[in-house]
């Protein structure tokens, strides 16, 4: 048996794509999650202070709208009911299957079916669609630090925080200065005895004015058609003309910057370690950091900023270069994902045997993101060079749903094999993206997670995000080979633009 589409992840990306499927009259769609529930990266991060850094009414979709946000910024819990609520709205939970996690995908050319294999499980799934949800954000990542294994006090991930374990009265580190660890050490610092902080690199900060939405303010999301939709509208757009600033070093940028130094200035009173938070590099090179608690943080008693790089970690704490070991009763590494700028999280085999994480190594690409030539009808969300740097991943997202759903719609109802996107046209999009990306803030010098380790970035779109959306508006068959089910090879048929 063959379902019509296949979903891997069951999180933002995973259920959006089926919904989308769903209003489009494509009910064969199953959903394969490896884990118990869904929710994705909101179902892992539940660190205390975990939250969103783009406001909830931007980061959610605009065909699923929620009257009901709290404040302007969501925490982790009230995103995963988000999530929860929209499954049962738009009845995705008969679609899901859990503890079923991918361990390969092979394309079978005669067939033009997707043979999807799972861990511990004998049968292997046939699809003709298969979409790749699983987001970037999914794998916890360990800092390569000698010694790691050594320890022998406590070590807790951001994204798999131990709930049952006691920070009260201990001695606790924090590896990372990153959103996250933006997010967990005001925390930390009202329950832990102590909590040093290691800084590779100081990020710019701006301060986040995180207001609660009132009753009447909901009773109008609620009752006033559009209401929604032009908040939602004001809030893109704001964020939309943020890019001048951080997407490309411009005047704004340093706009930007004089607004983070005078947060510092007003908020961090001593100049040694106000010196010690300031960055060396442009604004918008790395991730922007929100926050008004974490320079408060940082300042109290029991608080204490490390900027020495680390060494290696010894049994009972952390040795930095100078030769000083710091001891702790735990780590908390807050260390971000293994972000996929290279390679695949399992083995894709496509056409001819070719392996997309071979192709991938030195640095992954896509035409517009979505789709790679040689693996038909295979599409990623939130795949390559589709990151923003300035508004929310969700209207990335969002597009890239509404695009592969036209595309797997176009498949089903003209019962074609498979689209391909044509190689030759794949690679004229990429070297657009990689030529403009030369000019962008993240292409700027500094070191960020962005880019691979010879410098490749696999991860950024370089535009605005109403560029991005524009390009995924239709699907434009002229750049696909359509396969068909004959005997004789696959044509390419000269066709209008869906």
């Amino acid at each position: 048996m063959t379902i019509a589409v296949a979903v891997i992840g069951a999180g933002f990306a995973g259920i959006g794509a089926t919904i989308r499927l769903k209003q489009k009259g494509i009910d064969d769609v199953v959903v394969f999650e490896r884990g118990d529930r869904v929710g994705g990266t909101w179902r892992d991060n539940t660190y205390p202070g975990a939250a969103c850094d783009i406001p909830s009414r931007l980061y959610s979709y605009s065909f699923a709208q929620n009257p009901e946000w709290s404040h302007t910024y969501s925490g982790s819990a009230e995103i995963l009911d988000y999530i929860d609520a929209m499954v049962a709205d738009f009845d995705v939970a008969r679609h899901i299957k859990f503890g079923h996690e991918v361990t390969g995908l092979e394309y079978n050319e005669k067939t033009g079916e997707w043979t999807i294999r799972f861990a511990g499980r004998r049968r292997a799934v046939r699809a003709r669609s298969v979409i790749m949800a699983a987001g970037p954000l999914a794998n916890p990542s360990l800092p390569d630090i000698k010694g790691l294994d050594d320890y022998e006090g406590h070590v807790v991930h951001s994204a798999r925080w131990d709930h049952d374990y006691d920070f009260a009265g201990k001695k606790v580190a924090v590896v990372g200065t990153g959103a996250s660890a933006v997010q967990i050490v005001p925390h930390l610092v009202k329950q832990a005895g102590s909590v040093k902080v290691f800084q590779r690199t100081a990020g710019w900060v701006l301060p986040r004015v995180d207001v609660e939405t009132g009753e009447f303010a909901k009773s109008i999301y609620r009752h006033v058609p559009g209401a929604q939709s032009l908040a939602r509208s004001a809030w893109y757009w704001g964020h939309e003309s943020m890019a001048l600033g951080l997407v490309w070093d411009s005047p704004i940028t340093r706009v930007v910057e004089a607004v983070s130094r005078l947060n510092l200035r007003l908020t961090v009173k001593d100049p040694w370690l106000r010196r010690q938070l300031t960055p060396d590099f442009s604004a918008g090179c790395k991730r922007l950091l929100m926050t008004s608690d974490y320079y408060p943080a940082l300042q109290k008693d029991n608080c204490k900023l490390v900027t020495w790089p680390i060494a290696r970690i010894a049994p009972k704490g952390i040795r930095t270069v100078e030769g000083i070991e710091h001891q702790f009763d735990c780590i908390v590494f807050a260390t971000g994902f293994e972000v996929g700028k290279q390679g695949t999280p399992f083995p894709v085999t496509g056409i001819g045997g070719r392996v997309l994480a071979d192709e991938w190594s030195g640095g992954a690409y896509a035409y517009r993101s979505v789709a790679v030539s040689g693996y038909p009808n295979l599409y990623v969300t939130f795949g390559p060079n589709s990151g923003p740097g300035h508004n929310s991943a969700l209207v990335y997202m969002e597009a890239q749903i509404d695009y592969l759903t036209e595309s797997i719609g176009l498949v089903e109802a003209n019962g074609w094999k498979a689209l391909d996107v044509r190689a030759e046209v794949q690679a004229e999009y990429n070297e657009d993206i990689q030529r403009r990306l030369r000019s962008t803030t993240w292409n700027s010098g500094c070191q960020s997670w962005y880019l691979t380790d010879d410098g490749f970035n696999a991860t950024m779109f370089p535009g605005f995000a109403t560029q991005y959306a524009n390009q995924l508006r239709e699907v434009d068959l002229q750049d696909y080979r359509i396969l068909v089910h004959t005997d004789a090879a696959a044509v390419a048929t000269p066709v209008m633009s869906g």
